[in-house]
């Protein structure tokens, strides 16, 4: 008879006690797929392995990680793409969680941000620099209002013990807050601020160094991670939420821009802090750059011209001794030393950027955007690829869990893997694999969907339409959308590739369908339009990449996605065409490796927006008809949930209309 303590224990029974714990909590329902997954990543931090786990809507994902990262022995930090997902995690999942758990472990958490996220009591209190340096105390007229009640805001968090996060602030605008805020080198640092010790974001700081759990940005962990800028506290693992948004957030986060009036203003503001000519210097380099700018076609620059390449040197030489010439700081007055110092941190940018955009290095892509109504031409710098970066600073030693909706691409996990970073010889599908170049070997999993999508979603390819022109949208497009709409009765949230094609079929769906109302992005503010969507069900909502991408509507409200055509990038998207370029050079398919993933990923987050819950029906309608002719077309659609797939443009109006209830 075996003895009982010889039995195994379940590894995972904390894991799945606490998890219940916490969907009782919530009031929701555990789902297979949840448990599934918090077990995986469970393993994955105890066993050091890396880990993606495509999670459908309505699996729970969030508790799937959150309990195995509060019971990992070790900090863990979560990283999320958007402030909606980070706000519920802090203000809904993480209490609930904790209670839960009922303090039997280190339940800690903390919100960790960018400075240019909190406000900041400095400039609050001592004013603002204007473009000569000189700390002003507050603009003129509507702005000065919005800014005093900012202001008034930011004292009473102080007060209260508030986080000062801007996410918490009272309405308002970019324009405002930076009157209420800095960024990092306008910082004047903890160690000279005479404010230093109220500080939001030191307090932050503060507290994610005494948490187990740190919840952040997807930048922040770029900028830390990645480009090696100590931003938070030492951990042991990471969650990736939304990791289909990685590698655009890290690019982001990467990319560098300057334009003349940059340097121009980085000049006057250093003018009256220095006794020398440098900064003068600095502005005839201005001039130089602005000269050769405007003698420069807009768009990617594969070989500078002279002239643009003499210009930036000029103005790296210029800034650098600029720099230089500032006098030392000193704990002295502390107006002038926030100037002084506020005014360095501008020259400084200004060098940075000229000096990497001079020396225009194989792995950076440089482009020239087009002067526009009031805003001037600007250079941008940006990575050439950024799974190199990931797979050297990010993904040696550290567990790393990627989770989204939309990590297999193709049918497989093989194409997201590889932009993070993760070679396919390094996947786990049996035995344990050795680590090759100090980058932990990854295991993938699809916990799968609550969704029954073979019943509840109906893919419409357009087949019957000419591929969609350059121009836009034509007759027969519009034609599709007007009888789609008016057998759905409204219920629509149309997708499509421009702002111009999106307002091109608000206006004629108006003429069309007076009796439905047709909303179009830009006519107000994104959540005002969200509640008119959804309030009203004969109601259409048109509008581009924002709305492909966090809308979540569930309901009759939404029972029609219309996408007017397959999201590739633009011909002439510089950064996206020399990526394509290089993944050729290479040896490889760089349509298929850049375009056709980046349009796969798109249209899965697009048509993602259909079913949100067990009980939604809908149709996802695809007005262009090489998702069903081109050879790519199996790829794309292998990418998209596994609806019912059909061609026929009279089954698609008649389920419509039957949800419609006709």
């Amino acid at each position: 008879m075996t003895d009982q303590d010889d039995i195994p224990s379940n590894p995972h029974s904390r894991v799945h006690e606490v998890l219940s714990e916490a969907v009782t909590a919530l009031g929701g329902e555990q789902r297979d797929g949840q448990v599934q997954m918090a077990d995986a990543v469970a393993d994955a931090m105890e066993g050091g392995e890396h880990l993606l786990v495509q999670a459908g809507t309505g699996t729970g994902k969030s508790l799937g990680y959150l309990v195995p990262s509060l019971l990992h022995g070790k900090r863990v930090v979560i990283a999320t793409a958007t402030l909606a997902l980070q706000h519920q995690l802090v203000e809904r999942d993480l209490p609930r969680l904790v209670e839960a758990v009922g303090g039997t472990i280190d339940t800690s958490y903390a919100v960790l941000k960018g400075r240019s996220n909190y406000a900041c009591l400095h400039r609050i209190r001592e004013g603002v620099p204007d473009d000569q340096g000189v700390l002003v105390d507050l603009p003129t007229g509507s702005l000065g209002g919005e800014v005093i009640k900012l202001r008034e805001w930011a004292e009473k968090q102080s007060l209260d013990g508030g986080s000062g996060e801007r996410d918490n602030a009272p309405r308002h605008t970019d324009r405002v807050w930076r009157q209420v805020s800095v960024n990092h080198r306008e910082c004047l640092g903890a160690t000279k601020c005479p404010f230093a010790q109220e500080c939001f974001a030191e307090r932050a700081k503060e507290k994610a160094q005494r948490s187990h759990l740190i919840v952040t940005n997807h930048s922040l962990l770029a900028i830390d991670a990645i480009e090696g800028v100590p931003m938070i506290p030492d951990y042991d693992a990471v969650v990736i939420d939304e990791a289909h948004e990685l590698t655009g957030r890290v690019t982001q986060a990467a990319t560098d821009e300057l334009a003349a009036n940059d340097v121009e203003r980085a000049a006057r503001r250093a003018q009256r802090h220095i006794d020398g000519e440098q900064a003068d210097d600095l502005s005839d380099a201005g001039e130089a750059l602005a000269d050769a700018l405007s003698r420069t076609e807009p768009g990617r620059i594969d070989t500078m011209g002279e002239q643009l390449s003499d210009a930036l040197v000029l103005v790296r030489d210029a800034a650098r001794a600029l720099v230089s010439a500032f006098p030392k700081e000193s704990a002295g007055d502390g107006d002038s030393d926030a100037g002084r110092t506020q005014a360095k941190g501008f020259v400084q940018e200004v060098f940075v950027n000229a000096e990497r955009m001079a020396k225009h290095a194989e792995a950076d892509v440089l482009w020239l955007n087009e002067a526009r109504d009031r805003i001037p031409a600007r250079l941008h710098v940006a990575p050439l690829q950024v799974w190199g970066p990931m797979r050297d600073k990010l993904l040696t030693d550290t567990t790393v869990v990627f989770t989204s909706a939309t990590l297999m691409l193709g049918g497989d996990f093989n194409a997201v893997a590889t932009s993070l970073g993760l070679k396919p010889s390094e996947r786990v599908l049996d035995e344990p694999i050795k680590r090759a170049d100090g980058v932990l070997p990854w295991r993938g999993i699809d916990v799968g969907s609550p969704f029954n999508y073979g019943q509840q979603a109906i893919l419409y390819v357009a087949r019957h339409l000419p591929p969609p022109g350059r121009d836009g949208l034509g007759t027969a497009q519009l034609d599709e959308i007007a009888e789609l709409v008016d057998a759905a009765e409204g219920r629509t949230l149309g997708l499509f590739s421009s702002r111009r094609a999106a307002e091109a079929a608000a206006e004629a769906m108006r003429l069309r369908l007076p009796h439905l109302t047709i909303l179009a992005q830009g006519d107000a503010q994104l959540p005002e339009l969200a509640r008119q969507f959804v309030d009203d069900p004969h109601t259409c909502l048109f509008g581009t990449l924002s709305l492909w991408q966090g809308l979540d509507v569930p309901g009759e409200t939404c029972q029609l996605v219309i996408i007017d055509r397959i999201p590739f990038p633009r011909p002439d998207d510089p950064l996206m065409s020399a990526r394509q370029r290089a993944a050729d050079k290479a040896g490889g398919n760089g349509f298929m490796q850049v375009a056709a993933t980046h349009a796969a990923l798109l249209l899965a987050q697009g048509s993602g927006r259909l079913i949100r819950t067990t009980t939604d029906r809908g149709v996802v309608a695809v007005l262009d008809p090489r998702l069903s002719t081109a050879r790519y077309g199996g790829f794309l659609k292998a990418s998209l949930p596994p609806m019912w797939t059909t061609t026929d443009p009279a089954v698609v109006r008649k389920a419509l209309s039957r949800l419609a209830g006709n």
